[in-house]
């Protein structure tokens, strides 16, 4: 079943988005957006929802970005609370 948009044109809906997301998952965005624009070429699609969906993969990414970030930061600010508290512990 197709959405339609007051404009009257497809929507991508969620089956097409998430085969999409995978097809284009570990692609860098340039490339993502190329496979996206291909896809819709073909299909009378409204431009607004394949500019959300091509936003959203974009936040995506830009998420686990700072996420993965975080988690090493997070990993170094444990390393060196580790290493403090062994350098600090009384030597028997």
């Amino acid at each position: 079943m197709m959405e339609q948009q007051d404009s009257g044109k497809k929507v991508l809906d969620s089956i097409e988005r998430a085969k999409l997301g995978i097809k284009v998952f570990n692609l860098p965005f340039d490339e993502a957006e190329e496979v996206i624009d291909d896809y819709v070429s073909g299909g009378d699609y409204d431009p607004a929802s394949v500019e959300l969906f091509k936003e959203q993969l974009d936040t995506q990414r830009h998420i686990q970005e700072k996420s993965v970030e975080l988690l090493s930061t997070g990993a170094e600010i444990l390393r060196l609370v580790v290493n403090a508290v062994v350098k600090n512990m009384p030597q028997p």
